[in-house]
């Protein structure tokens, strides 16, 4: 630890090779580092033999829906809601370190799947606490994922993309947050500031593109998504 000593304020995390050969992740925090696994679960556990306890449960509701001919039915225990959780905790933790060293698809991985997790426990858990004790974080992942989509487009060139994904974001987004919480949200931000940044890069082409798919939202009355356009639009040379 005297070689890689710890700096408050600062977020340290890297990549290092074990002993086995294999590459690990590592996090200095005060008191230590804390060291993940790259696959699978972040702690290198295998609940039931599987990669985790969401892959466990997805199978279990597989077998149920085959033996019932639906998930009528199908409850996750306050247990099972529990580990669920604990161990989203941990992907979380891999997705924002993968984050700073720039390893968007490990991000997308791990961000999508916490998603995976946070619908199976809101459409099966036992309880409302259970059902609903994750979805705080939706946000939070939903714009993680998103940010990472957009940064694997820009890294092949693809700036048109990255944008349409990010109007992606930004529309799952306004799908869960209360109008009142949408625009004063730290993710809505987030996802705008880095449109922001993309739209200068956009070919002169796409204005033409922009102009058409604004007016097709004025004409189906989608406003929400028209002022996102104008306000592309605006930002273009």
């Amino acid at each position: 630890m005297s070689d890689w000593p710890h700096e408050p304020g600062r977020f340290l995390v890297r990549m290092v090779e074990a002993q086995d050969g294999r590459q690990v992740l590592q996090i200095r925090i005060d008191l230590g580092i804390l060291q993940m696994e790259i696959v699978g679960r972040p702690d290198g556990q295998r609940p039931r033999d599987r990669e985790s306890w969401l892959i466990a449960h997805l199978e279990d509701l597989q077998q149920y829906q085959a033996a019932h001919g639906s998930a009528r039915g199908f409850v996750l225990s306050a247990d099972d809601c529990r580990l669920l959780r604990e161990e989203a905790a941990q992907y979380f933790h891999r997705y924002v370190a993968m984050f700073h060293l720039g390893h968007f698809s490990d991000v997308v991985r791990d961000a999508s799947r916490n998603l995976d997790c946070i619908n199976l426990c809101q459409h099966y858990g036992a309880t409302d606490e259970d059902r609903l004790a994750l979805e705080p974080f939706r946000p939070q992942v939903i714009t993680m994922r998103t940010r990472a989509e957009a940064e694997l487009a820009v890294a092949s060139s693809q700036p048109s993309s990255a944008v349409k994904l990010i109007n992606q974001g930004l529309e799952e987004l306004e799908d869960i947050l209360p109008p009142e919480h949408f625009e004063q949200s730290n993710e809505v931000s987030l996802l705008r500031g880095m449109r922001d940044l993309l739209v200068p890069k956009l070919p002169s082409s796409q204005r033409a593109e922009l102009e058409d798919r604004l007016q097709r939202a004025l004409d189906t009355e989608n406003y929400e998504l028209a002022a996102i356009l104008r306000d592309e639009l605006r930002q273009m040379p």
